[in-house]
């Protein structure tokens, strides 16, 4: 779940251990959902199945009854497709070939949180569907590489922004990553942009520490980087109508390289 804000200090050995299995049921339970997200299928059905996964195993659904502005979240998946953004409520429409699904999933186990999404295909996509998901994630990597202690938060932003516009998309300037940890969202804002300077007061170039831990998220467009919000209060859609991909890690910075609380190592690829 995406989020706007500054931490100087590192986790504990311990609490990065609790995040760790957090984040191990979230990695899950996106891995045991790809099978599920196919034509036919609805996200509430999805829902159910997520909800029942991390249940089984001892954890609780982060984003079931979160609360923004007084508004309570009712579900435990962020179903997103197509112009949706991020925030979109599960429901009985049933997914249908040529969609594309960003889901997104928190979990609390602990008293200690893990976050991450991914948007997958039904079916065939077309061109720009394809390219828009392989860019999104491609950045995704490239603001993970420079997610090492000694580098600033704008060194992970720039690394996204630079690659999705070279390939001709935007980045959401309205939602941004976040820190993590006890709290959902913790700071520091992570944005997928580097800020102007009249938004640097909000955005602030914090200095990457070893142990901070940090949830990247690119929310990529296909179109305009400007978002709305449905009258349900929650899922964000692009203006324009155009298509948006979703991908998010759970990241623990290091010096040298980055660890990736929620991933398995086979499913990390070689960064474009």
């Amino acid at each position: 779940m995406a989020t706007g804000g500054v931490i100087t200090r590192g986790k504990t050995p311990e609490e990065i251990a609790l995040i760790r299995e957090s984040s191990r049921i979230v990695a899950g339970v996106l891995a045991m959902l790809k099978e599920h997200t196919v034509a036919g299928a609805t996200t509430l059905s999805l829902d159910a199945i997520a909800e029942e996964y991390i249940r089984d195993h001892g954890a609780e659904p982060a984003f079931k009854g979160y609360v923004v502005h007084g508004e309570v979240y009712p579900n435990t998946l962020c179903t997103s497709v197509n112009e949706a953004v991020v925030h979109g409520l599960p429901d009985s429409r049933p997914l249908a070939e040529g969609d594309i699904v960003s889901l997104d999933v928190g979990v609390k186990k602990d008293g200690f949180y893990g976050d991450s999404a991914v948007t997958y295909a039904i079916g065939d996509v077309g061109e720009i569907g394809r390219k828009l998901m392989k860019v999104t994630e491609e950045s995704l990597w490239l603001g993970i590489e420079q997610a090492v202690a000694g580098n600033r938060v704008y060194d992970i932003s720039r690394a996204v922004q630079k690659h999705v516009e070279a390939n001709g998309f935007s980045v959401v300037r309205e939602l941004v990553g976040h820190g993590i940890g006890r709290s959902l969202h913790e700071e520091p804002s992570v944005p997928n942009f580097v800020p102007s300077p009249f938004q640097r007061h909000q955005f602030k170039n914090t200095a990457l520490v070893d142990g901070m831990v940090i949830c990247i998220e690119p929310m990529v467009n296909a179109g305009s980087y400007r978002v709305a919000t449905r009258p349900d209060r929650w899922t964000v859609v692009t203006q324009d109508g155009m298509p948006s991909a979703h991908y998010e890690h759970t990241i623990v910075v290091r010096e040298g390289a980055p660890e990736i609380l929620t991933t398995m190592a086979a499913q990390v690829p070689n960064a474009a």
